[in-house]
């Protein structure tokens, strides 16, 4: 997929790190203390590399990207990383570099079993620290990125955010890996500094050599070995398009999203950190459809406070005026481990102890944060949303703990929300089949579309063999989807979404045809998704559904979504 926009065409360059060989010694006890310093050495080395690349990151593209290595930073500074390697490295009494390898490798492969993509995304930073910690402590240098005296493609099995950061941008001119994703911060980086980007393309070292003439196409997602002289003309056509329909973006940021015949569809965005507000409004989204709060629990020993939640809540929420954020309580369980919540392992994750399970199994992680948000709620533009309620059973009991916190903080004499609206995300087939009950006493509708084709097609949406299979056009997916619609409309209450389907303009006349009444997306796609929307009808996308829902096929119903795409607002298609 493409996740930084933008045409390259150059030879190309391979960067291939080989992981390494970490050998194992036996330590002595007397030892041990030189095996420590050496530890801390290495630390305090790979801190002071770390500060310099922010620092060259702040200079060329600005402080919000060079942000991004706060978290390596963190890794060197993580107690609880860092306290593991010495407990280890007493007991085992093996050479602390083979430790806090097998430490760190282990905290990686924890990671890589986390279903949400942001976080698993992760672990491309600490093997990025790990990596250079592991150098630092066998006497070798930096890892320098494959490059070239002449203008070039850098071809790799992943990049990490420092790769990137040290990449010498009149000279490459775009990067294409086997592994990444949209959310990682090496796509994040490459979108800033304007360098083409396209990740996922497996097996690629096998196929490219250096020297090829390949032309990456980081819209798309395609990468040309050997372009013939037609296929580049074509591209620079392409490229003047794209470098149009951008500028034109630019123009409408400031705009409302209402179709042509007057209907409003509020446009907000996703995020998973407080920075990530400058985007938002960068945007020019209605605020804050879905603020994950998990990114306050991962990577610690202790939980964050109820004094933490509140101050990082209330932020977002004043920085959001005058439009509103809707936040997620917690989202987290089998398959997000983390320290500070002592999660058990289970067999199958993904339906087992998560999200509004896990937080009804344990009220005193709940109640702290439903407390802070309360609390921060006197701002008056929040919302709060539950998620993986099943049915209305869960719904009344989280909200029973909530009236508790409620009391609580009324006998304490502390400020809060009376009225804090309260919705719930639909993304288990058993709510999106009882919403006619879960509307009564619900706020709102916020269907969370990744896990609701996931649960409802029996497709784990991160496996390579079936993904093929993840069809957000099923006719199973739609009629869940307009069965909520309907139900909230019922019962007096809107539904939004805030999948992926929010932000894909291949879909959107059909989400608006359904009924949908916000979309929150990626703060990146939303000019995109706006566009789409000003350039629709309501009855055009009310035909649409008309017909769609007489077929029976999934790919017909994308492609019929397509044409009338394609005919409205084509240029954001092809």
């Amino acid at each position: 997929m493409g996740v930084a926009p933008g045409i390259g065409h150059a030879k190309a360059v391979i960067h291939w790190v080989d992981d390494e060989d970490i050998p194992m010694r036996n330590v002595d006890a007397a030892d041990l203390a030189g095996e420590i310093a050496r530890f801390e050495s290495a630390l305090i080395a790979t801190r002071a590399e770390l500060l310099e690349i922010q620092q060259r990151i702040a200079d060329a593209i600005g402080a919000k990207d060079a942000g991004i290595f706060d978290a390596h930073l963190l890794v060197v500074e993580d107690r609880t990383l860092i306290d593991e390697v010495l407990r280890n490295l007493e007991k085992d009494r093996h050479n602390v570099e083979y430790v806090f390898h097998q430490v760190a490798d282990k905290y990686c492969k924890t990671l890589e079993q986390i279903d949400d993509p942001y976080l698993r995304e992760r672990v491309v930073d600490i093997e990025d620290v790990t990596r250079r910690v592991l150098r630092h402590l066998m006497g070798k240098g930096p890892h320098d990125v494959a490059s070239s005296s002449e203008p070039h493609i850098i071809i790799a099995r992943n990049l990490t955010p420092s790769d990137t950061a040290l990449i010498n941008r009149s000279l490459v001119l775009g990067f294409a890996t086997e592994m990444g994703s949209k959310t990682s911060h090496t796509a994040i980086m490459a979108r800033s500094m304007g360098i083409p980007a396209i990740v996922g393309l497996h097996e690629l070292a096998d196929t490219i050599s250096n020297g090829d003439d390949i032309l990456i196409d980081g819209y798309s997602g395609q990468l040309i070995l050997n372009p013939t002289p037609e296929t580049l003309a074509e591209y620079g056509r392409i490229e003047l398009i794209k470098e149009e329909v951008e500028e034109k973006l630019d123009l409408i940021r400031d705009t409302v999203s209402t179709t042509t015949d007057g209907r409003h569809i509020i446009l907000s965005a996703n995020i998973e950190l407080p920075e990530e507000l400058d985007d938002v409004i960068a945007s020019g989204a209605e605020g804050v459809g879905l603020y994950r709060t998990e990114f306050l629990y991962i990577n610690r020993e202790e939980l964050p406070s109820e004094e933490e939640q509140y101050e990082s809540y209330k932020l977002v929420a004043e920085r959001a005026k005058p439009h509103s954020v809707i936040i997620r309580t917690l989202d987290i369980g089998g398959d997000k481990s983390t320290e500070s919540l002592g999660i058990e392992n289970e067999a199958n994750p993904f339906l087992g102890c998560r999200a509004i399970r896990f937080c009804l199994a344990n009220p005193a992680i709940f109640k702290p944060q439903l407390r802070a948000l309360l609390r921060a709620a006197t701002t008056g533009n929040m919302k709060i949303m539950y998620p993986m309620i099943s049915g209305l059973s869960e719904l009344r009991r989280a909200n029973v703990v909530l009236e508790e916190c409620k009391e609580e903080l009324r006998q304490e004499g502390k400020e809060y929300r009376h009225d804090l609206e309260v919705g719930i995300m639909v993304e288990v087939p058993s709510a999106a089949l009882s919403a006619d009950l879960l509307a009564k006493e619900a706020a709102f509708f916020s269907i969370g579309t990744n896990d609701l084709i996931q649960y409802s097609l029996a497709v784990d949406r991160v496996n390579d063999r079936i993904s093929y299979l993840f069809e957000p056009t099923h006719p199973a997916v739609l009629r869940l989807i307009k069965g909520v619609v309907d139900a909230g409309k019922a019962n007096g209450i809107w539904t939004g979404v805030c999948g992926e389907m929010a932000g894909d303009v291949q879909l959107t006349p059909l989400l608006i045809g359904l009924g949908i009444e916000e979309l929150s997306a990626s703060s990146t796609l939303v000019p995109r998704v706006k566009k789409a929307v000003q350039s629709l009808s309501l009855q055009t996308c009310e035909a649409l559904i008309t017909e769609v829902m007489q077929l029976d096929d999934g790919k017909a119903i994308l492609d019929r979504c397509l044409e009338v795409a394609k005919s409205h607002y084509g240029e954001l298609i092809d």
